[in-house]
Order: structure tokens, then C-alpha cells, then sequence
């Protein structure tokens, strides 16, 4: 009999990389970075924490947010050193974990990371969809910035207000739903190779948020007005053609692409020329992503605008890379992109990944980038995002890495609660609001927790840096500064990193299950089955939508087999096609089909509200 697991994405690591830099100077691990900058994520987990997750010193924490709205929000992450789930940056942040994973999918799975990636993406969409409840409606906040920040207290011990706010028809935020719908149709993109029905669900949620935020326009933090002192916005047409871009990409329909050229003018598009990417600022991704379009051969009668779109994409990067006639992006002495006095380095981890992934649509149409001082290669902005990634990592003029348990340097006195304080697990008494501050915020020593991975503000404008706790525009790290680099540190580790990096070694020849990253995938490729999901029906009674998931199983080998048993986990509703075993979640084909034959399919079908089960192959003769 064999045993086996099929729920788990398969990957290949390689022997070596390829594409060493030949240039003297430090040879960066950009995959042990990559590796910790997603431990940044867990380290950020609201909510009911899993049995693998490797930040041991966080614990459960927010297991009531949503309660006193009747609306379940317990989940998604915490927006920096405070614990306020702020929508509009999150969503950003799940957007590009996904853009990431997206683009660089060969070279995340080269490194073994996949998995992670696709979790840390999850715990955002898994949050964003529980926050939508009906088409027109999404929760855009919990916790409240100013009684937050008067406490300095662990996420376990939270005695501040975990008020919800929301947006809906009489109280819109275009941009916060925008941006919300961007980051699911992205997820969706990412999802699609590992989990179809996961995916097809996530498309659902982005429609219907996209035309919420079309319908009912408004600026969200004029509905959500506590926001206004953390993360206001400044427009949401950005948004608009961000959302539009991206179903676009994730459905093919022409309907987005038109919506994106027809609004080109109106919204700022194909106008605004800008030098900065960022939570609140998304029209260089806008005309990076529609020059693609272009670039693939898919404009059609959009070329026109679509050229436009790129000309303002052209005008980005020639900025970043100082190449245009002096309307560039302000850079420290030391050469790193400098936007804004507070965390800096969200904006210059953002510009980084957008000129690699501009490089590689350059590079992949065979064109060159035209400036106002000259022709540029595709090459060139992949250096200049290298140069920000070292700068990052340790080549500048303090030696130190801004990610944080990276090299031998790096910040110790994190503006960070959590890393701040004690763990729950080996401080077992409640720090309060008042003793955070008085005992924790103002000790002279370092962080008892490392927070790997957390990518800090960074330096001033002089290359400055002052390791104070209290120094939060230079210490405090943020969702939207990291989640920008996984993406940009695979490609890097790919084409420059260190060879020798093995962030986990190959299952053992004989392991039945792998340890870790537990992320459904449709199809195993060590498995003999193969499972096609999709979802045939969709309808909502009350405030709770359900679905109607298919599931076709195929033997692909090319032997018969018998006996199959599948377990299928988190199902909630109903299934029919299936025999229930005495064993606890455990199901096998009806009796007619007790000998499964090469090339055989049979299906079966469930309902339930939510995301898909979870199925994997048991065993079989």
C-alpha cells in the first residue's frame, strides 16, 4: 500500500543558482532575507495563530474583533509596531505579496518558499472575505489609532477598543475598496495554479468590491475618519485603474481594460507622471501593469492609450534611475531612493520591485527603455533595484541591514510591541497599558524578541540612523515596507545571490507528509489522482453566501487502482458522491467504483459558505 499526501504544493530546489554577479563587493543571501522577510508576516498574525507557526514568541491575540458588530473579523494583520488592522495598507500589502509570487513564481519555488508565500497572502484574503460580508459592504478597520497608540501593551494582553469601522452605499472609500478588489484579483492570479476554487472565489469577492467601489464613490477616510491621521488618502481614481488593471490580468475580460482606457484621462492615468509607488500612490504600478498589455500584443484598438500608459510607466523609471533631465527621485548621498522623512523604506522597496518587474517586461519584449539622457537597457533598472536591496541589506555608510536579524548589524531597539516586550510564554503576568510604557518602551536594553524580517524605516535623508525605540519614523517596520521584498529578494537570489543558500532540505525519500506549508494545490505531482475544482452555483441567504464546489477526480497513472480513501478537511456543508468511512473526515468512492481504471474520472459535489475543503489521498492499492 502506498500513503501519501496530495494537499501540499511539490516544488524543486536547486543545486545552485545561477547568474553569480561578477562585481567585487559583498555577495548578498537574498533567499535567507527573502526567508525571514516572511517570518515578518507571521510575526504580524492577528487572530488564532496555526500549530506551525514559527514566530514562537506571539500567541493568539484579537479573538473577539468584529464581536460587538456581529460580524466575524478575527484574523488578518496587525499594520506595524501597533496592533490597529488598518484595510487600506494591508490590502496594498497582500497585493504585492501577490505580485510577487505572480512574476517570480519560478524563482520562489526554486527556493523552497512558495508555500509561505502562499499563506502569508491567505491570511489577508481569508481576512478581506470574512470583512465582506455583503457586495456592497466591507469592514476597513479595527482597533482605533489614538486609544491604541496611548497603550504599549502586547497583542495577547489588548486592552484598548477593538471598534470595527466599515464602509458602505451611504458611507463609501472607493480607494479602500479598490485597492481591496486589486489585492484579491491578484491573489487570485497567484492562487490559480495551486487551488482553482480558492481562486474562483477570491474573483467573486474582487467583482463585486470593484463595482462597489466604481458605484459609490468617496474617499474612505471620510467614512472611516480615524484613519485620516494614520493612512489618508489622497484620491481613490489610483485606485479605480489599480483594481481595473488587475481583473483585467486575473479574467481577461475586456470590459476591465476598457473600463482602464476609457477612464485613462479622467482619472489620471495616462496624466499623472509620478516618482513614487506606494499604499496611497498606485499610478506607476497602473502603467506598468497596462504596458504589459502592450508589450504582449493585446492592445488592440487600445494601443493608442495603452502607449500613453507607457510613456508615464518610461517617465518612472527613468526618475529612479536619474536619467530624467533632472526630474528624478531624490536619492541620500549614499544613493538610496528618499521619498519621505517617515519609513522611507516602504517607498524604496516598492520602487525596487516595480523596476524589476519592469525590467523583465522590457526584457521579455525585447525593447529599451528611452530617457530623456539616453537609451537604457533593461539591465540597468534591475542594478538600480539591486543597489536599493544591498543598500538595504548592509551596503551603506552605518554597515548595518534595515532587516531586522539579517547580517551581523542590525536595528536591536525595534519600535515594535510585541518584539518590545517579554513574551507571553516566558512573562506570563498581563503587561498593562501604563507598565508597557514605564517598564518596556523606555529600557535602555534591547528587544527581548527578534522580529526577523521586519524591514524598519530606515535612514534620513543624510544617511543618518539612530537605533531608538522611541524613534519611530526610523524603527518602526510596516507591512507595506515588506511585503514589496519577496518578490525583489527571489529574482536577486536567482540572478545574484549567494549559491549556497538551502532554506529547507528535500523531504526525505520515505516522508509521508511534508513538515511544513500546508497550502491546497489542485494537483500532485507525486500522486497518481488528480483534483479539478470549480464552482458550478453561488447564492446568499441572509448575510452568508454559499457555494456549490465540483470536484472531478482522474487516475492519471497508468495503472488501475483500488481502494481509494480521501480525507477532506474544513468541510462544513453538505457533500454527495462520496461514502463516509468509520474514520473521522474520511470518505471513499461509491462501490462501483471500488476499481478506479487509467484515465477514469468520476466527481462529487459539496456545499458550504467560504473557502474550499481541503482534500488530499489518503491511501490506495
Amino acid at each position: 500500500m502506498k500513503i501519501l499526501s496530495c494537499i501540499f504544493p511539490v516544488v524543486v530546489l536547486l543545486a545552485g543558482m545561477v547568474g553569480l554577479v561578477a562585481s567585487t563587493g559583498p555577495v548578498f543571501n537574498y533567499g535567507e532575507a527573502l526567508d525571514k522577510s516572511l517570518m515578518f508576516f507571521e510575526a504580524q498574525r492577528s487572530g488564532k495563530l496555526p500549530l506551525d507557526q514559527r514566530i514562537k514568541w506571539r500567541g493568539d491575540s484579537g479573538l473577539k474583533d468584529g464581536l460587538l458588530q456581529v460580524v466575524d473579523l478575527v484574523g488578518g494583520y496587525y499594520d506595524a509596531g501597533d496592533h490597529v488592522k488598518f484595510g487600506l495598507p494591508m490590502a496594498f500589502s497582500v497585493t504585492m505579496l501577490a505580485w510577487g509570487a505572480i512574476e517570480f513564481r519560478k524563482e520562489i519555488t526554486e527556493l523552497n518558499q512558495m508555500g509561505d508565500t502562499l499563506w502569508a497572502i491567505r491570511w489577508g484574503t481569508d481576512y478581506f472575505m470574512k470583512a465582506h460580508p455583503q457586495p456592497n459592504v466591507l469592514w476597513g478597520q479595527v482597533g482605533d489609532g489614538d486609544s491604541d497608540h496611548y497603550c504599549w501593551e502586547r497583542a495577547e494582553d489588548m486592552t484598548t477598543p477593538r471598534t470595527a469601522y466599515k464602509i458602505d452605499e451611504d458611507h463609501p472609500g472607493s480607494d479602500l475598496a479598490g485597492e481591496t478588489a486589486a489585492a484579491l484579483a491578484a491573489a487570485a492570479l497567484a492562487f490559480k495554479p495551486y487551488n482553482s476554487s480558492y481562486s474562483s472565489l477570491l474573483l467573486v469577492h474582487a467583482k463585486q468590491l470593484f463595482t462597489f467601489a466604481d458605484r459609490f464613490r468617496g474617499l474612505y477616510d471620510d467614512s472611516i475618519q480615524c484613519a485620516q491621521k494614520f493612512y489618508t488618502s489622497s484620491g481613490y481614481s489610483d485606485e479605480l485603474l489599480w483594481a481595473a488593471a488587475w481583473l483585467y490580468r486575473a479574467t481577461g475580460e475586456e470590459y476591465y481594460l476598457k473600463y482602464a482606457v476609457d477612464n485613462a484621462v479622467y482619472m489620471g492615468g495616462t496624466g499623472w507622471a509620478v516618482k513614487e509607488f506606494s499604499w496611497d500612490n498606485k499610478y506607476a504600478g497602473v502603467q506598468i501593469l497596462l504596458s504589459k498589455v502592450l508589450f504582449d500584443g493585446q492592445a488592440g484598438s487600445y494601443a493608442s492609450t495603452l502607449k500613453q500608459y507607457q510613456a508615464k510607466a518610461d517617465y518612472f523609471a527613468c526618475a529612479c534611475l536619474q536619467k530624467n533631465n533632472g526630474y528624478n527621485v531624490k536619492t541620500t548621498p549614499a544613493g538610496l531612493f528618499y521619498v519621505r522623512e517617515w519609513n522611507n523604506m516602504q517607498y524604496v522597496s516598492a520602487s525596487a520591485f516595480l523596476l524589476t518587474v519592469y525590467s523583465d517586461y522590457l526584457s521579455a519584449a525585447k525593447a529599451q527603455l528611452t530617457c530623456p539622457d539616453g537609451q537604457i537597457q533593461p539591465q540597468e533598472l534591475l542594478l538600480s533595484a539591486k543597489s536599493q536591496a544591498d543598500y538595504i541589506l548592509g551596503k551603506n555608510p552605518k554597515s548595518i541591514s534595515y532587516l531586522v536579524g539579517y547580517g551581523q548589524q542590525y536595528p536591536i531597539h525595534v519600535h515594535h510591541r510585541g518584539a518590545s516586550i517579554a513574551s507571553v510564554f516566558t512573562l506570563h503576568s498581563v503587561v498593562e497599558c501604563v507598565q508597557g510604557f514605564e517598564t518596556w518602551y523606555h529600557r535602555q536594553e534591547t528587544n527581548p524578541n527578534v522580529i526577523h524580517g521586519a524591514l524598519v524605516g530606515g535612514p534620513d535623508k543624510n544617511d543618518g540612523f539612530s537605533d531608538d525605540r522611541s524613534n519611530y519614523e526610523q524603527t518602526e517596520p510596516t507591512l507595506t515596507g515588506s511585503a514589496p521584498l519577496i518578490g525583489l529578494f527571489s529574482k536577486l537570489q536567482n540572478l545574484y545571490g549567494n549559491p549556497g543558500f538551502n532554506h529547507k532540505k528535500l523531504p526525505v525519500p520515505h516522508q509521508t507528509t511534508p513538515k511544513k506549508t500546508p497550502v491546497p494545490k489542485t494537483t500532485s505531482d507525486t500522486a497518481p489522482i488528480e483534483f479539478l475544482h470549480s464552482i458550478t452555483s453561488t447564492w446568499t441567504i441572509g448575510t452568508t453566501t454559499y457555494y456549490r464546489h465540483k470536484v472531478i477526480i482522474k487516475n492519471t497513472s497508468e495503472k488501475p487502482i483500488s481502494d481509494l480513501k480521501l480525507v477532506i478537511d474544513n468541510l462544513s456543508g453538505s457533500l454527495w458522491g462520496l461514502n463516509p468511512t468509520e474514520d473521522k473526515n474520511t470518505y471513499q468512492l461509491p462501490q462501483f467504483l471500488k476499481i478506479f481504471n487509467p484515465g477514469s474520472e468520476c466527481s462529487f459535489v459539496y456545499i458550504q459558505g467560504g473557502p474550499q475543503a481541503k482534500i488530499s489521498v489518503l491511501s490506495y492499492h
